[in-house]
């Protein structure tokens, strides 16, 4: 579904993304992890088009629909959430009578009512919900969430990751930016660990029976027991 190869950017003289290579298959969830600073959200910018590589290819299916979720969603604050839908529905030139079903359908799919209230007033919960809702329009084949479950308490937490379950039962391609170990570990097909710009760890699921998640970052980026994750 998505292939990457010798991808790389520079700011000046920092190395950002290093020569990257991985693959994403049709239909699972992939886990892209490492410290802040490690080139997940450049790698992700660069897939998305919003900044140009310096080197190094990106490869998906031609025609194939992409739907982004941002780390820090915002949203014109005056609009009901319903409304912020439309608002994107009409960027996509998604047809008017099939976007009012598709509101309605993924309102109910995240768990947020089709009422008026502003999303000024939203909490930061609502606020992952809504962008996953704008995320899903026009029904794209792969999505890309940075840190989805950022800020939540651990209700919805594990109803963020009940409704990316349900995405890959859906038949979508989830590709998954987090620094909750324990939530990656719960819903990833593979995933890979990446330092200062280079892939240093690629991991399956049955990697994960032999060494959970937590430990093999910490192996993999030479942390100690004591040293919190990043």
């Amino acid at each position: 579904m998505l292939e990457i190869q010798e991808l790389s950017k520079s700011y000046g003289s920092k190395k950002a993304v290093d020569h990257l290579s991985f693959s994403v298959s049709d239909g699972e969830i992939f886990a892209l992890l490492g410290r802040n600073g490690a080139g997940k959200s450049t790698t992700i910018k660069m897939i998305l088009g919003l900044i140009r590589k310096d080197h190094g290819t990106v490869q998906y299916p031609q025609g194939v629909r992409i739907g982004y979720s941002p780390e820090t969603p915002y949203f014109p604050p005056h609009l009901a959430g319903k409304d912020v839908l439309r608002y994107y529905g009409r960027l996509q030139k998604i047809d008017p009578h099939a976007l009012t079903g598709q509101i309605h359908g993924l309102l109910e799919k995240v768990g947020l009512e089709e009422d008026r209230v502003k999303v000024s007033h939203y909490s930061k919960g609502m606020l992952q919900r809504l962008a996953l809702a704008q995320a899903l329009l026009g029904d794209p084949e792969i999505l890309i969430l940075d840190e989805p479950c950022a800020g939540l308490d651990a209700v919805g937490r594990l109803e963020m990751l009940d409704l990316i379950r349900q995405l890959k039962k859906d038949g979508k391609t989830v590709i998954m930016n987090s620094h909750i170990l324990s939530d990656m570990e719960k819903v990833c097909d593979r995933g890979i660990i990446l330092s200062s710009g280079r892939l240093v760890r690629a991991f399956t699921r049955k990697d994960l029976t032999a060494c959970g998640l937590e430990e093999m970052f910490r192996k993999s980026l030479g942390l100690d027991r004591n040293e919190e994750d990043a």
